[in-house]
């Protein structure tokens, strides 16, 4: 034992060293495996990202593709709308031709006539059918509507 403890004085200095040099051994270890952790996650990300990209891409893609879809079918519909105006006119003349849109179509002399009635009936000295004066609005009622 006397013979352990003489070493000890003796190379009481290695003891620190090998401790040094395990932990240091431990370290770089415990770093590889951060290192590899880190590589394995940031290639994850990247895949990700790539991912994220490509999906991007595709509804862009897409949103063109109906989009030029879209504005296509409404200019195609566009040119072969017919003027509405043009249509109703003809659509009227049509019905004025026939028996039962003569009876119903009125013709400009019977315009004149049922303007020629308003006027008349405007004339009338007692238009609320002979009930007094005409009804006055109230200034106190609030605006009707709101």
């Amino acid at each position: 034992m006397t013979a352990a403890l003489a070493l000890l004085r003796r190379c009481w200095w290695a003891i620190p060293i090998v401790a040094l040099a395990a932990g240091w051994l431990v370290d770089r270890a415990r770093l590889g495996d951060v290192r590899r952790t880190l590589a394995n996650e940031r290639a994850s990300w990247t895949a990700e990202i790539a991912r994220a990209d490509a999906a991007r891409l595709s509804a862009e893609r897409d949103y063109a593709a109906r989009l030029s879809t879209a504005t296509a079918t409404y200019a195609d519909r566009l040119a072969a709308r017919q003027p509405i105006i043009i249509r109703s006119t003809n659509t009227v003349r049509d019905y004025a031709a026939t028996p039962a849109g003569r009876a119903v179509c009125l013709g400009a002399d019977r315009v004149r006539g049922i303007d020629a009635l308003d006027a008349e009936l405007s004339d009338d000295p007692d238009p609320a059918g002979g009930r007094g004066g005409a009804v006055h609005p109230d200034p106190d009622a609030p605006p009707a509507g709101r």
